[in-house]
């Protein structure tokens, strides 16, 4: 029991430390997370995280990290979630517009497999009301006359 105790503190800072951190912020985090997770079969692999630690220990670890994330980025104000998801629909490719248009698909995607069901409506709520404030307060093109 120690011993796993030990194997899922290394993973999570190696996790942390080394491709979280570096990340922009909390929906980047969340969408690196999302895309360890095989939607066939649920599983989170990490290509050097597995071979290092095994593929049970890294999925144990690894789907523990993405539904604490995703509790810790509804429990921040509106306002920061706001400017985090700003940031973030900005650094995708292939532009603002794709992104913004496809926001809910791609974030939706980033829930965690077994988040409570009350989760999941706050997020989408949240969701709702963060891509209005984007649409408000994104500049409009002016037209030429």
């Amino acid at each position: 029991m120690l011993q796993q105790l030990q194997i899922h503190r290394l993973i999570l800072f190696h996790l942390a430390n080394d491709y979280l951190e570096p990340l922009g912020g909390m929906f980047e985090r969340l969408a690196y997370l999302a895309a360890l997770r095989d939607p066939s079969t649920g599983m989170y692999h990490h290509e050097r995280l597995d071979p290092a630690y095994g593929e049970i220990a890294v999925n144990e670890a690894v789907g523990k990290a993405h539904e604490e994330l995703f509790e810790r980025l509804l429990e921040t104000p509106l306002a920061q979630q706001e400017t985090d998801l700003r940031a973030f629909v900005q650094s995708r490719p292939p532009g603002r517009e794709v992104v913004t248009e496809h926001l809910e698909d791609i974030i939706l995607a980033e829930i965690p497999e077994h988040a409570p069901d009350f989760l999941r409506e706050l997020f989408r709520s949240n969701l709702d009301a963060l891509r209005e404030l984007l649409e408000d307060r994104t500049p409009k093109a002016r037209s030429s006359r």
